[in-house]
């Protein structure tokens, strides 16, 4: 047999195979620690409230003169909405261990200890709080804290109490339209005789607002059996026929339609009218099938429903609806 070249160093089986086994790990590592951030932060939520900023301060003001300082505002708007997630998540730790859906979140599984995480509440808050002042000036950066207040200390242990805990849910996550509408200096705009930057930011207040009980019933009732076993008040536990949760869901969604059509009043699109108007009519739809059929098939195509629904509102009411 040759021997192989001097310059090749020949590494034992072994020594491989414990390398390969460390890289395996330190790849398991890092996909565990990204999972256990995006369970946390819980990104997709926040990504609803950036989006709905956005929207609030291109209809109150249109391009921001200062791209640099709407940047530094959503970074901070996104660490509050972080920490509202975090400190849910610490409140909530022992109904959802109790719950599927729920029972691998880091706080919950114990992976993160109490302490921590409150320390990580702490710091997002504090960091996020300071950077939306030192952008957009405290207005935005009170109504960003009043968000957080609402979210964590009234709509999260209300949960246990009453099925009213979506009503309160509800008007925290309308309010980041005022975040927005602060941000572009909306007082100011509305004192000065613009009413029509006032006007749209009011519809899409009101259309988050009433967006969210056919898209949190859907959640509800999907999850009603896991719900009712932690202990949580949703209306689908209350009222498992799901009478009150399909009427409900059915009232928002038809009473959305007019309010999604004032949203193309102030800039009189003719384009976000209609955008407007398929998108809420096609939730009504999907909710009106809901309260007939009141099942999980009808329940899911109502949740997905909900989330093309409001991108397309969000979308068109960016694309087409800056008063003019």
């Amino acid at each position: 047999m040759t021997p192989p070249p001097a310059s090749v160093e020949l590494v034992p089986t072994s020594t491989l195979a414990c390398g390969t086994v460390e890289r395996v790990a330190a790849v398991s590592g890092s996909a565990s620690w990204a999972a256990d951030l995006s369970s946390l932060t819980r990104p997709r939520i926040a990504v609803m409230v950036l989006a709905t900023v956005v929207t609030s301060m291109w209809l109150t003001g249109g391009r921001p003169e200062h791209a640099g300082a709407a940047v530094v505002l959503l970074v901070g708007t996104a660490l509050v909405a972080a920490s509202s997630s975090v400190a849910n998540q610490i409140l909530e730790r022992s109904t959802d261990r109790r719950m599927k859906r729920t029972a691998s979140r880091p706080i919950a599984a114990g992976r993160l200890s109490t302490r921590d995480a409150w320390v990580i509440v702490a710091a997002s808050l504090g960091v996020g709080v300071a950077a939306i002042v030192a952008s957009a000036g405290w207005r935005p950066a009170a109504a960003a804290a009043a968000t957080w207040l609402l979210y964590v200390a009234l709509y999260t242990p209300l949960k246990r109490i009453t099925p009213l805990n979506t009503a309160v849910g509800a008007v925290a996550g309308a309010l980041p339209v005022a975040i927005g509408w602060l941000a572009a200096n909306g007082p100011e705009r509305l004192a000065a005789g613009d009413a029509r930057g006032g006007l749209a930011v009011a519809a899409l207040a009101t259309v988050l607002y009433l967006w969210q009980f056919p898209h949190f019933m859907a959640i509800a009732w999907l999850y009603r059996g896991q719900y009712a076993a932690a202990g949580l008040r949703m209306l689908t536990v209350v009222d498992p026929s799901g009478l009150r949760a399909a009427g409900q869901s059915l009232a928002a969604a038809l009473a959305m339609v007019p309010a999604s059509l004032v949203l193309a009043v102030p800039s009189g699109s003719i384009r976000l009218f209609l955008a407007a108007a398929v998108a809420s009519i096609v939730y009504g739809v999907a909710a009106a099938r809901f309260a007939v059929r009141r099942d999980d098939a009808s329940a899911r195509a109502l949740l997905f429903t909900s989330l093309g629904s409001l991108l397309g509102l969000l979308t068109a009411a960016v694309a087409f609806g800056r008063p003019v």
